[in-house]
């Protein structure tokens, strides 16, 4: 029979699997490391993406996060649920492998819609690479989308958005090195046939098995549901995958619902009657927005109370707002101070928070210790 575990238990759990917490004396991970523990991190704020990585790399600066990308060890596209997440390189062709073909699928009416044939496809993507080998192998998203638009290819109404999807869909182009011209806020889109060098090649049952695994000990405890909404994958894909991971996994329950999870994280629950504090009670984070600790999941409660979900998600518009997180749970949303004088150390120089409720005299003081090292990284 599984153990019986709460809410609360399952999101400090999360934060271990995660690597948002430390539990172990191993040294830090690099950039490279808690993606490929991750295996794909959310990426819709490029700027967001790079405090998620250096959050869960204590030892790395925001300019080491940015080198993995420019040396061609991190990559963003599109390989899940249409969104854009940051992967390691090598990983990306298998993951598309698995879930490519039915977002293409997706995507048919609205190709109907925007009046996008096959044969405009096969057109832009003609265009695209003749355009990386004319420009040095990388190109910023103007002007790929310029080349479409000179040659007859519009791309107004999403038309050149799509184009630029399902090119990195197929293979054709990746997002790699970051684009200063951009203010960093963007990268150049190269071949990603040229970009990605030593791309790996799993068999499809292997690939299957390979990214449940990874999502279950980077994300557990999670459900079935989680993992499907994270993946898009069949149930029937997803019960052969676990069918070959029964000794690789451990499962818990919390009000009735399965959960799996990784070994190593399960022992966090102490043993005997679980009743043991998980670490990261004490903990106060500031989380980027669009975090995998709250997207990585379809249920989200165990961390963010419904009452408090409109604050986090205003509108439920699909944006979400950086959070402080206290013990595993959303106790507020934040956002960087615009005019921090570099010097200054002190919480509100750095950022502005919106509490739910009062922190203890010790919360704040963890507080002011995660805003000293989000400090830390803004530093060139």
């Amino acid at each position: 029979m599984a153990p019986n575990v709460t809410p609360t238990q399952i999101a400090r759990l999360r934060l271990a699997a995660q690597g948002i917490i430390t539990t172990s004396t191993s040294p830090s991970p690099g950039p490279v490391d808690v993606v490929r523990s991750l295996t794909a991190l959310q990426g819709q704020d490029f700027q967001g993406a790079l405090w998620s990585i250096g959050l869960r790399s204590p030892a790395s600066t925001r300019a080491s996060v940015e080198a993995a990308f420019n040396s061609g060890q991190l990559v963003r596209s599109w390989p899940m649920r249409g969104t854009l997440h940051v992967s390691a390189a090598e990983d990306l062709g298998w993951i598309l492998s698995l879930t490519a073909e039915r977002m293409y699928k997706s995507l048919a009416t609205r190709h109907r819609q925007l009046d996008i044939t096959a044969s405009d496809i096969a057109h832009v993507r003609e265009l695209a690479l003749a355009l990386l080998e004319r420009s040095g192998g990388k190109a910023p998203r103007e002007q790929l989308l310029a080349a479409f638009e000179q040659a007859g290819q519009r791309t107004k109404d999403q038309r050149g958005y799509h184009f630029l999807f399902v090119l990195c869909l197929d293979g054709t182009l990746v997002q790699g090195p970051i684009n200063l011209g951009g203010n960093g806020n963007g990268q150049y889109f190269v071949s990603a046939k040229q970009w990605i060098r030593n791309p790996r090649v799993l068999p499809r049952e292997a690939a299957l098995a390979e990214l449940a695994l990874r999502y279950f000990r980077g994300h557990g405890p999670a459900t079935m549901r989680d993992f499907q909404w994270w993946a898009k994958l069949t149930l029937k894909d997803i019960n052969a995958a676990l069918e070959q991971l029964k000794d690789q996994l451990v499962t818990i329950e919390c009000n009735g619902t399965r959960y799996w999870l990784a070994p190593e994280t399960a022992e966090l629950l102490g043993g005997k009657g679980l009743r043991g504090s998980v670490p990261g009670a004490r903990s106060v984070l500031l989380l980027p927005g669009f975090d995998e600790y709250l997207l990585g999941y379809t249920d989200r409660s165990a961390a963010l109370a419904p009452h408090h979900a409109p604050l986090t998600v205003p509108g439920n518009n699909g944006m979400f707002k950086a959070t402080v997180v206290a013990g595993g749970q959303v106790a507020g949303t934040w956002r960087k101070a615009q005019s921090a004088p570099e010097k200054q150390r002190q919480l509100a120089s750095v950022v502005l928070p919106e509490l739910f409720g009062e922190l203890t005299p010790n919360q704040h003081r963890a507080l002011a210790t995660s805003a000293a090292a989000y400090a830390r990284w803004l530093k060139p």
